[in-house]
């Protein structure tokens, strides 16, 4: 095998355990609960992992940006090896929060990579079908999750949900190993300090959406750190996120426009398997399914998301994705308990086509338009952009379902929020502009 080959087998390996390990204690969490104690740290199990994820993605792009995609890539997946390991042997929930943070900083610095490998390695044309294996590991991840995580409880130990990873993460890294990569990194001064208020501003303002008290005084310190972090990054000569690159307004745009969707409907996957399994009686594997409906139609519309950038630029697609997205906030707006199995499935295939053209044109947008030497973080900021949108999207989901006076209500409540969002959604696809300079050079 070529080394192309490998890197492929390596990053997608390493996609399947991060995206597993999102969601697979989903199902486990309340047998792992009840034998180590301590349920009142029960929601720190997930937020140790997505916090800590979120925040690292960016800083691991820059940093491939200037030390080289193999390195860190290869970082990260031994440190979520560790982590794996480390909470597997777990003796209470305090250690098991802590290891999920090392769990959550191995995902961090792995996720962005396969999207950064694929725009080195990868013509425009080819990138789509790229990102749409990616899109198959996340749905496989979906069903494989519930049932592997009831399996090891069931006839092993919830344990295993994490040693499982130990050997697809070795598989992993020693298929990188051959890996000869084209991208020559730009050797600098790593900024720390930037890097550092960075981390600990973002922290407080995901924080904001976990802590049930003090809200407003965690948003305030976030916001402190994030405005002292822009200053000092406007001073350094190699900053952790370069400020320059959002001279580029096409670039904002389209971060803008991927938060703001992903902020009002991808949090859809975490409360439409409660609805099948409360109202419409499913199974958890047939309401699993359902969401696969998301992946089919993320697929049809990444594999030729490059060809038709070629054909009909950015824009168009976007203002399309963004209209999929609104139908589809429309229809979840009607669900009632007359709805069932295939009704979700089908809204599921719309809403895989909006994220799907919204993602994949998304990425390879932000890609193509920087140089090489801020590709990298140009890529995982973008995915940035997305992981933040989600977070706060499900925990405001999550409050109005809560505050709902009966499961119904708050079903309605949670997806007239996402319809909302997503008008917002398709107004701010508009203002990104045509780019004509670029779209000449891609299909020169």
């Amino acid at each position: 095998m070529n080394s192309r080959t490998t890197v492929m087998i390596s990053i997608v390996l390493a996609m399947l355990v991060a995206s597993m390990d999102a969601t697979i204690m989903n199902t486990t969490m309340p047998i792992i609960a009840k034998e180590l104690g301590r349920f009142d740290l029960y929601a720190w199990s997930f937020a140790s992992y997505m916090i800590a994820s979120t925040i690292l993605s960016p800083v691991a792009g820059r940093l491939s940006d200037l030390f080289g995609r193999k390195k860190v890539f290869g970082f990260g997946i031994l440190l979520f090896l560790i982590g794996s390991l480390l909470c597997g042997l777990s003796a209470s929930m305090v250690q098991l929060v802590i290891f999920r943070a090392v769990q959550g900083i191995g995902a961090g610095f792995m996720m962005p990579f396969p999207a950064i490998i694929a725009g080195d390695l990868f013509s425009v044309e080819k990138r789509g079908r790229i990102q749409a294996l990616f899109t198959a590991m996340w749905g496989l991840s979906a069903v494989l999750a519930p049932l592997l995580g009831s399996f090891f409880v069931e006839y092993m130990t919830w344990r295993w949900i994490f040693f499982v990873n130990l050997p697809i993460c070795l598989v992993s890294f020693f298929t990188l190993l051959p890996y000869k990569e084209n991208y020559q990194p730009k050797k600098a001064k790593v900024d720390y300090i930037g890097a550092i208020l960075f981390a600990v501003g973002v922290t407080f303002l995901l924080l904001d959406t976990i802590v049930k008290d003090n809200k407003i005084l965690f948003f305030i310190v976030g916001a402190v750190f994030l405005v002292v972090f822009y200053f000092f990054e406007k001073k350094q000569a190699s900053p952790i996120v370069p400020l320059s690159m959002f001279k580029n307004k096409m670039i904002s745009r389209i971060n803008i426009n991927a938060f703001i969707g992903t902020t009002a409907l991808f949090g859809t996957a975490s409360f439409v398997p409660l609805f099948l399994q409360n109202i419409a009686g499913l199974s958890l594997f047939m309401s699993g399914v359902a969401l696969l409906g998301t992946a089919i139609g993320w697929m049809a519309a990444a594999v030729p998301a490059g060809k038709w950038i070629l054909k009909y630029g950015y824009r168009i697609l976007l203002i399309i994705g963004n209209i999929l997205l609104f139908f589809t906030g429309a229809l979840l707006t009607q669900l009632n308990p007359s709805h069932g199995f295939w009704f979700v499935f089908l809204v599921m295939i719309v809403q895989g086509l909006a994220f799907g053209l919204l993602t994949t044109v998304g990425m390879i947008g932000v890609q193509q338009l920087v140089g090489g030497h801020e590709r990298g973080i140009s890529t995982s900021f973008f995915m940035f952009c997305r992981n933040m949108g989600t977070a706060i999207g499900v925990t405001i989901m999550g409050a109005l379902l809560t505050n709902g006076t009966n499961f119904m209500q708050g079903i309605h409540h949670l997806f007239l929020y996402g319809f909302i969002g997503s008008i917002f959604a398709l107004l701010t696809s508009f203002l990104i502009q045509k780019n004509t300079a670029e779209e000449k050079r891609m299909a020169a």
